[in-house]
């Protein structure tokens, strides 16, 4: 993978750049679907390639090592033939798992012992094999195995679990090293910045990290409970270390607004099930605030889902009629919403990308944080 960084903006820590993938470029900064289970919840692959336009989108070693299982992807030919998607794939590691399933699991030097979500069988994660399945499933980038620590946890904590995810990256490092992809294509591994809300952790781990030298950098443990403005001081205080010619990886982010915050100070990538999860559920982005597409207020609204006309679907559907969808429970309202909310997030980091080249993204992020942070 080969990152170019193209402009800085002049009053910010944003920038612009692309990276090349053996799978396609990737324009930065951009934002990745989640699709867990090899599948980005509600979404046709031919409209997240049409529609939508993603460049990338995630998958996770954990859910897809438990079901359908390695074999069976092995037997496709990867991930990428598995779902008929011939662009870049990022898999998580399985870290994040670990932190969720903190009743069934128990973690040690070694790895994890843990009991699946789906029938209680007892599994072994070591960073090595993280490694191994994320070979296997053969996504264009990998993340090393490392521990998200809960908020609010203890400072003697968050110290021990980023010792232990340090440990755990040397070890994937190595192994990472000493073996080849399993697909006719390129792979490359980011380590994980932790360190919870702690400064000196944060910047005791960046530090680690970044001495690694590895192709991208990805920054874990925030968006997890704590306040905004404690994920964008960790944010700014760890992308102040990590090198300006490496991408920079916000893992779990955000909201609209937070996604332009955190580009301000210099992350080039973010994924979240935000936008197709609050589609789901009837929560709208739009260029002028968020909707509640089950509001009364919309019962006879014949504007399109987003006043300034990007629906990101056929412009034909209105806000009455999205809202006739979810009030008689059809599937139908479910999908145009987390396609235009996956949509609007494509524009989105777009347009971030058109006002750092204009010169002017400062003063648009701001204008545009004030909108995004209202309700219509």
């Amino acid at each position: 993978m080969k990152f170019t960084l193209i402009k800085e903006d002049t009053k910010s820590n944003a920038r612009m750049g692309e990276m090349e993938t053996d799978h396609g470029l990737i324009k930065t900064p951009f934002f990745a679907p989640v699709g867990t289970q090899a599948s980005v919840k509600t979404i046709h692959t031919r409209e997240l390639r049409e529609d939508i336009d993603a460049s990338m989108i995630l998958g996770n070693a954990y859910h897809l090592y438990l079901r359908p299982g390695l074999e069976i992807i092995k037997k496709a030919g990867g991930l990428h033939k598995f779902i008929g998607w011939e662009r870049p794939i990022l898999t998580d590691s399985g870290g994040y798992q670990v932190y969720s399933l903190a009743a069934n699991r128990k973690i040690s030097d070694e790895g994890v012992s843990f009991q699946s979500h789906i029938d209680g069988s007892k599994h072994f994660f070591s960073p090595q094999y993280a490694i191994d399945i994320q070979r296997e499933l053969g996504a264009d980038i990998i993340m090393a195995f490392d521990e998200c620590t809960p908020y609010p946890c203890e400072y003697d904590y968050a110290r021990d679990s980023m010792e232990l995810t340090h440990s755990w990256l040397k070890l994937c490092c190595e192994h990472f090293d000493d073996t080849e992809p399993v697909y006719d294509h390129n792979q490359a591994l980011f380590p994980i910045v932790q360190g919870s809300v702690y400064k000196d952790l944060r910047i005791q781990s960046a530090e680690f990290i970044a001495s690694m030298d590895r192709e991208g950098n990805a920054i874990g443990g925030l968006s997890v409970g704590e306040p905004h403005e404690m994920m964008y001081e960790m944010t700014a205080e760890v992308c102040s270390i990590l090198p300006k010619s490496k991408p920079r990886y916000l893992m779990g982010v955000g909201t609209p607004a937070n996604i332009l915050e955190s580009i301000s100070l210099g992350i080039d990538m973010f994924d979240c099930v935000l936008p197709t999860r609050n589609g789901r559920n009837g929560m709208l982005y739009t260029q002028e605030g968020v909707i509640n597409i089950k509001n009364e207020k919309w019962k006879e609204c014949m504007d399109p889902i987003d006043s300034n006309g990007n629906t990101f679907v056929d412009s034909a559907y209105t806000r009455a009629y999205l809202r006739h969808l979810f009030m008689a429970n059809e599937f139908l309202g479910k999908q145009i919403a987390s396609i235009h909310n996956l949509g609007f997030y494509m524009w989105l980091t777009a347009e971030a990308r058109n006002h750092i080249e204009k010169g002017d993204f400062a003063s648009w992020k701001d204008t545009m944080v004030t909108k995004l942070n209202s309700r219509l």
